[in-house]
C-alpha cells in the first residue's frame, strides 16, 4: 500500500482528497492530511457569508467523519515543519516524522501585508481565516462600547471589497482604500469599475482611490491612515486585503525549485523539482504564474490525482482567469481577454447608468468570434458568454444581440443550450461537461436535477453554474420526450401553483369539488392536506371550516403527543407578556395539572391536555385575553424579539412593538409549511432574526429584511432581501414575500428550499418583490391584506358553535374520559408514561 501525505486542508487540499477516494481503490493508497486550522476544510470563496447568511459548519467542505469514512488520517492544527526529500519524510511542529511515497503539497497562501510603518499595531487584521473574521468581530464589538464604528480595508480588488462587505455587515462605517485608479483594475476596465463604484458607494461605502498608504498612526490601537497626498483618514479598524503570497517556504527550506517572486514551480504534470512530491493550488507556479481562483485549483488536483494513479492527463497549456463574482449586492463578471483593443478587436458596449448595468464584449472585426468581455450589474448571460467564447463558437449575425437581446421578433440570440458541444465545460469548479450532464440523462442514470448534482457535484462550488445545468438537464429531458414538471400526486395533473390559480379563478371552495372539477380519483394523504392548505391560503378558512381533510392536529387545533394527550401554545406576539397573563397561564397549567416549558419562539407551551379539557383551557386563556398560537398549523408561529432600543444600550429600534406588529398581521396565515420571524434590534442579533424564514434587523436608517433562512435538520441562513427600510416599506415587502411563497411554493416546503429551487434565486427574488419585475406587487399585497382583514381565532370559533364542539369528546357515545393515560412525576412536574 502506498501512502500519499497531503500537507495543507484547504478547498484545494480537500479536492484531491475526495477526487483520489473517487478514483483509486481504497487499498491501494493510505492517505494522512495535515493542515494548520483547528478544523477540516472549509469554503473560502463563501466566506464573508459568516458574517450573514452561514455558520461555520454550513462553510464546511465536508465534517471529520467524511475523513474517517473514506480512510483519510486529517491531523488538524497540525503545522508541518520540515519535508526531507532525500529520505522522504516530513516532520511537524511536534517533532513528529511520517513518511510517504507521495507528497501533495496545497499549503495554499497567506495575505500579503505591505511594509506599511504601523501595520502590526492592535485593530489591524487580514482576511483569509474563520479565525480572522472571528477577531475582527471581537474588536468590532468592543468598538462599539466605546463608541467608535469606522472600519477601512487596504485593497480594491475582489477580497478587499469582499472584507469591506464583512465589515459593513458588522455594522461599522466602511472605507476602501486602493492604490489603483480603479477598483478591480485586473478584472474591469474603467467605465464598469466607475459603475461599481458608485454602486458601492449607493450602498453606503465610501471608496478612496489613487491613494498610497505611507504610515499607520494611533496609541493603543489604530485610529488614522496617512497617504502620500499629505491626506488621512481618521479609522478605528483597518482590514488589509492587498493580495496574496504562496506558502512555499517548506518547498523553499527543502531545495525544492522555486519561482524568483514565490511559488513552487511545478510541470503541466503538477509535479516539482522533486521527486513524487506534486504542489497544487495557489502555491503552485505553473507557466510562471500563480492562480487565485479556486477552478484552477481543482484542475490541479484533478492532474495530480491522475498522474499518482498512473493516469496520463495534464494541464492545459494556458488556464483560463474568467470569473462571475458577487460582490456587496452586485454581480461582476470577466472572462477571455477583457481589455483587449487592437485593430482586428471590435469593442462592443452596453450602459445602463439608471439600472446600473455595464456590458462589453470584444469580438473579432468580422464578428464571428467573441474574444472576452466585461458585465457588472447583470451578469445573468456569462455561463453562456462563457461557452461561446470558451468553445469558440459561431456568433448571430449581429453579435450586438448577445448583450442587447435578439430585437425585430427573431429568436433568442444565444441559441440554445444543447447547442454546446459535449465538451463545453458547463461546471468549471468540477470539471462538468455538457456531455457529462447530458449522458447521465439520455443514459438512464439520472432524470432529475438532484440526480445529476448527485452523480457530478456540479453547481456545488460557486454555484455559478446552476441556472446553466437546470436548462441542461430540463432541455434534455424534453428532447427525450419528457415532460419536466412535478404535479401534487396522481390525482391531480398540477403542481401547487397551477392549483392555486385554477381554484381562485373557478372559485373552488371545497376538496370534493377540486376532485370532481380539477382531479380524478378518490384522492390521497398527500393531496387532501395540500388542497386543505390552498382553500386556507385563498380564502383564509380556518382548520374548523374543512376538519375531514386536515390531519389531526389541525382537526383538534392542538399538537397530540407521544401518550394521546395534547398540548396547548397560545400567542404570545413578539415574546411580549403582562404579569397578569403570566398568572394567568400558571393558574390554568395548576388547574388542569399541565407541563409548562418556555419553546424556542417566546412562548410559554402547556403539555398534558386531555382531548375534552381543550375546550375549557382555551374558554379560560381567551377570556385572559388568549388567543390560538397556531402551532399545529402550517401557518406563521411566532415573531421572536429581543428587547430592543427601549431596554437594551445597543439597541437601535423598537423591536419588541415592530414585532408585535408583525406577528398579530399575520397570524393565523396559512401557508405551505410553517413560517417563523424575528426582529432583532441591533446588529447583535439577540433574536436571532436570521435564522427564522423572514428576519428583521435595525440598522442605521432603519431596517434591513432578511427572508428563507430555516432552522430544523437542515438550518439555512436568511439573505438579505432589502435593507435600510422604513418600517411601512418594510411590511410591504414581507406582504409581497409572503403571498408569493404562498402562491409558488410546493406543499410542506419551507422557505429556505423554496428559494434554492427558484430560478435565478434571492436576485430574481429582489426582483420580485423589491422591484416589481412582474408586475404583480399590488395584486400580492390586496391578497394579502384581505386575508390579514379575515383574521379569526380557531379556538374561538370552535368553543362557540355546538357542532365543533362535538369532536372534542373521547369517545362519540358517552362523555367518559380517557382512563389508559398514565403519568409519572419528573421535576414536581407531570410526565408522560414512558418517557
Amino acid at each position: 500500500m502506498k501512502k500519499i501525505i497531503v500537507i495543507g486542508n484547504g478547498m484545494v487540499g480537500y479536492k484531491f482528497c475526495q477526487k483520489i477516494t473517487a478514483k483509486a481503490n481504497r487499498n491501494d493508497f493510505e492517505i494522512l492530511v495535515f493542515g494548520e486550522e483547528p478544523r477540516p476544510a472549509y469554503d473560502r470563496v463563501h466566506l464573508s457569508e459568516y458574517f450573514g447568511e452561514k455558520t461555520a459548519n454550513e462553510l464546511m467542505m465536508a465534517p471529520a467523519e467524511w475523513y474517517e469514512e473514506n480512510n483519510i488520517e486529517l491531523h488538524t492544527s497540525s503545522l508541518v515543519s520540515k519535508i526531507d526529500t532525500h529520505h522522504k519524510t516530513i516532520t511537524t511542529y511536534k517533532n513528529e516524522n511520517f513518511t510517504y511515497d507521495y507528497l501533495v503539497i496545497a499549503t495554499g497562501s497567506s495575505p500579503f501585508v505591505p511594509p506599511i510603518q504601523g501595520s502590526d499595531k492592535s485593530g489591524v487584521f487580514v482576511y483569509r481565516t474563520l479565525e480572522d473574521l472571528d477577531a475582527m468581530k471581537s474588536y468590532a464589538a468592543k468598538l462599539k462600547t466605546k463608541g467608535r464604528n469606522k472600519a477601512a480595508v487596504l485593497g480594491g480588488g475582489l477580497l478587499g471589497l469582499e472584507a469591506a462587505n464583512a465589515a459593513k455587515e458588522l455594522g461599522m462605517e466602511t472605507h476602501v482604500v486602493e492604490f489603483a485608479p480603479r477598483l478591480m483594475p485586473r478584472q474591469l476596465d474603467l467605465p464598469a469599475s466607475k459603475l461599481l463604484t458608485e454602486k458601492i458607494e449607493d450602498l453606503g461605502i465610501k471608496i478612496h482611490l489613487e491613494k498610497a498608504t505611507t504610515e499607520i498612526k494611533g496609541e493603543d490601537g489604530i485610529e488614522k491612515m496617512e497617504f502620500n497626498d499629505d491626506t488621512h483618514l481618521n479609522v478605528d479598524m483597518l482590514i488589509i486585503s492587498a493580495g496574496i503570497r504562496p506558502r512555499d517556504e517548506l518547498a523553499r527550506d527543502a531545495g525544492i525549485k522555486v519561482g524568483e517572486r514565490g511559488g513552487i514551480w511545478v510541470d503541466n504534470k503538477m509535479q516539482t523539482s522533486a521527486e513524487d512530491v506534486y504542489a497544487i493550488g495557489e502555491v503552485a507556479l505553473y507557466n510562471s504564474m500563480i492562480y487565485g481562483l479556486v477552478a484552477p485549483g481543482y484542475d490541479m488536483a484533478d492532474v495530480a490525482v491522475e498522474q499518482i494513479t498512473g493516469g496520463d492527463e495534464v494541464m492545459e497549456s494556458s488556464i483560463d482567469m474568467s470569473t462571475q463574482l458577487k460582490l456587496i449586492g452586485t454581480e461582476v463578471a470577466s472572462f477571455g481577454d477583457p481589455f483587449i483593443e487592437d485593430n482586428d478587436v471590435s469593442v462592443i458596449a452596453f450602459e445602463n447608468k439608471h439600472k446600473g448595468i455595464y456590458k462589453r464584449i470584444n469580438v473579432t472585426k468580422d464578428g464571428t468570434k467573441l474574444l472576452g468581455g466585461i458585465l457588472v450589474g447583470d451578469s445573468s448571460d456569462y455561463n453562456t458568454l462563457f461557452q461561446l467564447y470558451i468553445n469558440e463558437m459561431k456568433l448571430p449575425e449581429n453579435p450586438e444581440d448577445l448583450i442587447l437581446g435578439a430585437r425585430g421578433g427573431e429568436s433568442d440570440a444565444m441559441g440554445s443550450v444543447l447547442d454546446f458541444p459535449d465538451s463545453a465545460q458547463i461546471c468549471s469548479c468540477e470539471s462538468v461537461s455538457k456531455g457529462d450532464i447530458c449522458g447521465l440523462i439520455e443514459n438512464g442514470t439520472c432524470s432529475s436535477m438532484s440526480g445529476v448534482v448527485k452523480n457530478t457535484k456540479a453547481t456545488t462550488g460557486c454555484g455559478g453554474c446552476k441556472p446553466m445545468v437546470t436548462d441542461l438537464v430540463n432541455e434534455t429531458l424534453k428532447s427525450l420526450g419528457q415532460e419536466v414538471k412535478e404535479t401534487i400526486c396522481e390525482h391531480f395533473e398540477y403542481n401547487r401553483q397551477e392549483l392555486y390559480d385554477l381554484i381562485k379563478i373557478n372559485k373552488v371552495e371545497t376538496y370534493d369539488e377540486a376532485l370532481d372539477t380539477l382531479g380524478k380519483g378518490d384522492g390521497c394523504e398527500v393531496c387532501k392536506p395540500a388542497l386543505a392548505s390552498l382553500f386556507s391560503s385563498i380564502y383564509m378558512e380556518t382548520a374548523n371550516k374543512q376538519p375531514v381533510i386536515q390531519d389531526s392536529n389541525d382537526r383538534f387545533l392542538a399538537n397530540i403527543q407521544r401518550n394521546g394527550t395534547y398540548s396547548i401554545v397560545p400567542r404570545v406576539a413578539g415574546g411580549e407578556i403582562t404579569p397578569e397573563k403570566l398568572m394567568v397561564l400558571g393558574k390554568v397549567a395548576q388547574k388542569y395539572d399541565l407541563y409548562t416549558k418556555i419553546t424556542g419562539g417566546q412562548r410559554i407551551d402547556l403539555f398534558g391536555a386531555e382531548l375534552h379539557q381543550l375546550p375549557l383551557i382555551w374558554k379560560e386563556l381567551i377570556d385572559a385575553g388568549f388567543e390560538s398560537g397556531h402551532a399545529y398549523g402550517k401557518s406563521l408561529r411566532t415573531v421572536k424579539s429581543c428587547v430592543g432600543s427601549t431596554w437594551c444600550r445597543y439597541g437601535m429600534h423598537e423591536s419588541v412593538s415592530f414585532a408585535i406588529e408583525i406577528e398579530n398581521r399575520y397570524r393565523g396565515l396559512r401557508s405551505p409549511h410553517k413560517l417563523k420571524g424575528g426582529v432583532s434590534g441591533c446588529i447583535r442579533e439577540c433574536a436571532e432574526a436570521r435564522g427564522k424564514d423572514f428576519g428583521i434587523i435595525a440598522v442605521e436608517g432603519g431596517w434591513n429584511l432578511y427572508v428563507c433562512g430555516n432552522g430544523g435538520a437542515t438550518p439555512k441562513h436568511a439573505i438579505l432581501l432589502a435593507e435600510q427600510l422604513d418600517s411601512e416599506t418594510c411590511i410591504k415587502y414581507l406582504d409581497r414575500f409572503l403571498m408569493y411563497y404562498i402562491r409558488t411554493a410546493p406543499p410542506l416546503t419551507r422557505t429556505a428550499p423554496w428559494l434554492e429551487k427558484l430560478d435565478g434565486g434571492i436576485e430574481y427574488l429582489k426582483k420580485v418583490i423589491v422591484e416589481d419585475s412582474l408586475g404583480i406587487a399590488e395584486d400580492l399585497e390586496k391578497e394579502m391584506q384581505g386575508l390579514v382583514n379575515k383574521y379569526e381565532c380557531e379556538w374561538k370559533q370552535a368553543i362557540e358553535d355546538p357542532e365543533m364542539m362535538k369532536r372534542f369528546t373521547h369517545f362519540v357515545n358517552s362523555d367518559d374520559t380517557d382512563e389508559t393515560l398514565e403519568f409519572v412525576s419528573l421535576r414536581n412536574q407531570k410526565m408522560p408514561r414512558p418517557w
